[in-house]
């Protein structure tokens, strides 16, 4: 549940000096954290509903089609006031990425609009911070994950953007999320840091854990891999040690992590599997490349 939107991607070969001009690479991309999940996850081999709020417009349409191509299902909402939401990801030379996030549709769903229905008979449900950040949509966010808990689904967490926690406060961060007795808990590096204010990989899951005592803590380190924390630190090595574009690493991650753990149930596998899939993200352009050989045997 939470966001989607259509990712601007502009990618350069050599670093881009202010002012200066360079050729590189532009491309129109589907994304938005919280659609990149449910594409992976559905990719990885489990069925997936998308919530999600989009605008009346082209993008809209494009977004629908998008999903169905994808094998999410997705029950529209859409409104006409708003539209659907646009992302510009920045990518240099290094292949690390910075984005601007425009504030579309999805950052205007509201708690009338939750189908509850499908809510109530979910297994699992997972969640991006970027329905945290602002109210709306933070109110059905939190609506949902109280409804989906009635029903004894478990509950997952995106933290989403380290520079946005730090610009709303860790203490409101903390005060919308830690309540909702989350499952599974995705943060990369720099989100542990900024939330725990700690540095060290060990010590940040080991207060996460105290933060959300009832997840698991899963933390992704880019070029180092990801650790596992479930009573005991498990550390994951990475599956590759190049990097041609980070867009959409951590959803991909997330996404064949809750594929393989929701079938299996064994976390520190799930993250070995999710791993691999996120390294082969990050060797190709965009949060979702086309499915080729390689990943296909990889997935199956």
């Amino acid at each position: 549940m939470g966001d989607y939107a259509w990712d601007v991607l502009i990618r350069t070969n050599r670093k881009l000096l202010q002012g200066g001009d360079t050729f590189g690479e532009v491309k129109l991309a589907p994304g938005g954290s919280a659609a990149n999940v449910a594409v992976w996850a559905s990719r990885c081999g489990v069925k997936t509903h998308f919530i999600g709020k989009i605008g009346e417009d082209r993008f809209g349409e494009l977004a629908i089609d998008d999903l169905k191509n994808e094998s999410v299902e997705y029950d529209p909402i859409r409104t006409n006031e708003h539209r659907t939401a646009n992302v510009a990801v920045w990518i240099d030379h290094m292949g690390e990425r910075s984005m601007v996030s425009g504030q579309g549709a999805d950052f205007y769903l509201l708690s009338s609009e939750l189908p509850i229905g499908i809510l109530q008979n979910t297994p699992h449900l997972h969640l991006t911070a970027w329905s945290f950040f602002k109210d709306p949509p933070r109110s059905a966010a939190r609506k949902a994950a109280k409804i989906v808990k009635k029903h004894d689904a478990t509950i997952s967490l995106d933290p989403g953007s380290f520079q946005m926690i730090g610009e709303m406060g860790v203490d409101n961060f903390l005060k919308f999320t830690s309540d909702l007795k989350i499952d599974i808990f995705f943060p990369n590096l720099e989100e542990g840091e900024t939330i725990t204010g700690k540095s060290n990989p060990d010590d940040i899951c080991l207060q996460l854990k105290d933060l959300y005592p009832k997840a698991i803590i899963a933390l992704k380190l880019d070029k180092d891999g990801a650790m596992v924390f479930n009573g005991k630190i498990n550390h994951i090595p990475a599956a590759t040690n190049t990097i041609i574009d980070a867009t959409g690493a951590g959803d991909s991650f997330s996404g064949a992590f809750l594929s393989h753990y929701l079938q299996f149930g064994d976390e520190v596998k799930a993250a070995v599997y999710a791993v691999k899939i996120s390294s082969w993200v990050v060797n190709r352009v965009g949060a979702r490349p086309p499915i080729d050989k390689q990943l296909d045997v990889m997935i199956k």
